[in-house]
């Protein structure tokens, strides 16, 4: 029997990150990292867990020293926290293991501070690893030779997790993308043969999601829809489930934006009550994304900007990735950034400078070319060398591009575009299946209208610009005269606090604190 700490490190300040915006929903942390409550999972019953996720709670070292393994997971952006950690616990003599995203495309990063790597997925590999160490034969290093049958994943103990510090659960549908995107890890690490996991998996981990308190969940598939046929099926279970038990869950996801070109599955999304889908647009430069192999945001059936105005036609969302400094870029890039974003009503824009990560294509082609800043943390926010701009003219048009998507009116007349000019309608077919059942709508609308007053509570008793407050104001006041559905106040809210955040975060870069690259 071993003593095992499991832990998650801090993230640093990021845009999805939201830690300027936590304390305004009452929670700690955006989101658990998925690995943490699975990993526990996959613990024989025999051992003693304890998860740490040092966006909750700080890590007790103490307790470290007298635990029988210490393991430690982490992305890229966590890196240099890791390596803190890491130095702590190898002082106090811990046995330390480390994997996730990071440790699998830079192996020796961690070299002199570890004691055992994992490679990759570690479905295999840490019950291997755990029956090996309790027999004095384990090795240094663990890598799966074949990508883990998803239907023998077990279901995550988030029981371990204080789940009610997050603003929102997190789910896991499928592993793996089929398109070849060269800057992309993804296919690196999950490969390009989208896996998915039994219908019935899905709905034990809902309902196990649901009987942790957490009502809303992200579906953190890198791209959900990666199967289309698959996912088709998966998704008509999850809204029979949906509709027997009136609907109790709401849904974040990612997908490509090929999603527009189904209308059958995007119904089937919308009546599993996803409202929200995060779609990798990159950029409105086609050259780029030829260059970067994003083929698919190409393809015929429309202009990626009709794409995402028949996704949003449909009640769900778009957020998007964009990214600046590829090879075809040049200075005009930086306006179209702006002016495609405001054209596709897109209100949250994840906006990062083009990286470099160890194992992709991209890396290997930058490398070759000389074209790789090496230094860690990188001089300018990223490690690649643009080809038609200067670092310090990237630097500069990527802070400029994220401050001026953030400038309260930009950013309020989007969202005013989407919900009051195009007037979606989020959550659609829950609201029509919880009109059959009166007193469940009327507890609903209860429920969005207090977290509404909630959130706008905390802004104006924290936010300390009287400025932004009164705007904040008069944009809650605009949309009570337009529009008084409880779903939209409550997004409404939601926007306020998460431009506060990227309002605070866009201040610090340019008053002269760290540059926060989103990739």
């Amino acid at each position: 029997m071993a003593h095992i700490i499991i832990i998650n490190p801090r993230f640093e300040t990021s845009y999805w990150g939201m830690e300027h915006a936590l304390p305004l929903f009452d929670v700690k942390a955006n989101l658990p990292v998925a690995c943490l409550p699975l990993l526990a999972a996959l613990t024989p019953a025999e051992h003693t867990v304890t998860l740490v996720d040092e966006n909750v709670e700080p890590i007790d070292y103490d307790l470290c020293a007298q635990a029988d393994i210490v393991a430690l997971t982490g992305m890229i952006v966590q890196r240099f926290r890791m390596k803190e950690i890491l130095t702590e616990l190898k002082r106090r003599n811990c046995f330390v293991v480390v994997g996730g995203p990071w440790v699998t495309v830079k192996e020796d990063y961690f070299d002199g501070l570890v004691d055992v790597t994992f490679i990759g997925e570690a479905e295999e590999t840490w019950p291997k690893f755990l029956l090996e160490w309790a027999e004095g034969r384990h090795v240094r290093r663990y890598e799966q030779s074949d990508k883990t049958d998803m239907s023998k994943v077990p279901i995550p103990r988030f029981d371990l997790l204080k789940m009610d510090e997050y603003a929102l659960g997190s789910l896991q549908f499928s592993r793996g993308c089929p398109f070849t995107c060269d800057f992309c890890d993804i296919i690196v690490v999950f490969g390009r043969k989208p896996r998915i996991k039994t219908s019935a998996q899905i709905v034990a981990e809902m309902e196990a999601l649901l009987s942790a308190g957490m009502d809303t969940a992200f579906i953190v598939d890198d791209n959900l829809i990666g199967n289309k046929k698959a996912i088709k099926e998966v998704l008509r279970d999850v809204v029979a489930w949906q509709e027997r038990n009136h609907y109790p869950m709401t849904f974040l996801t990612e997908a490509s934006i090929d999603l527009a070109d189904d209308d059958e599955l995007m119904q089937l999304m919308v009546d599993a009550n996803i409202r929200i889908v995060f779609i990798g647009i990159e950029t409105p430069n086609e050259a780029a994304l030829r260059e970067t192999k994003k083929l698919q945001n190409l393809r015929k059936g429309g202009t990626m900007l009709e794409k995402i105005h028949t996704i949003q036609q449909t009640g769900m969302e778009v957020w998007c990735g964009m990214i600046l400094g590829f090879d075809s870029d040049d200075t005009t890039i930086f306006d179209a950034q702006r002016v495609f974003i405001k054209d596709a009503r897109i209100v949250n824009a994840m906006i990062g400078m083009l990286a470099a990560i160890p194992k992709t294509p991209l890396y290997t082609r930058l490398e070759k070319e000389g074209r790789l800043d090496h230094d860690d943390p990188p001089a300018f926010g990223t490690n690649v060398i643009p080809l038609n701009l200067s670092r310090e003219t990237l630097r500069d048009g990527y802070l400029s591009v994220l401050s001026d998507l953030h400038q309260p009116a930009a950013y309020f007349d989007r969202l005013d575009a989407l919900y009051l000019d195009a007037r979606i309608q989020p959550e659609r077919t829950r609201l029509r299946h919880l009109r059959r059942h009166p007193l469940r709508l009327i507890a609903l609308n209860l429920t969005w209208a207090f977290e509404a007053a909630g959130i706008f509570t905390r802004l104006m008793r924290r936010v300390q610009d009287p400025e932004l407050r009164n705007i904040y104001r008069q944009r809650f006041w605009k949309l009570l005269l337009r529009r008084r559905s409880p779903v939209i106040l409550q997004i409404y809210a939601i926007k306020c606090a998460m431009h506060y955040h990227a309002h605070k975060m866009v201040q610090q870069m340019r008053s002269g604190g760290d540059i926060v690259n989103s990739f």
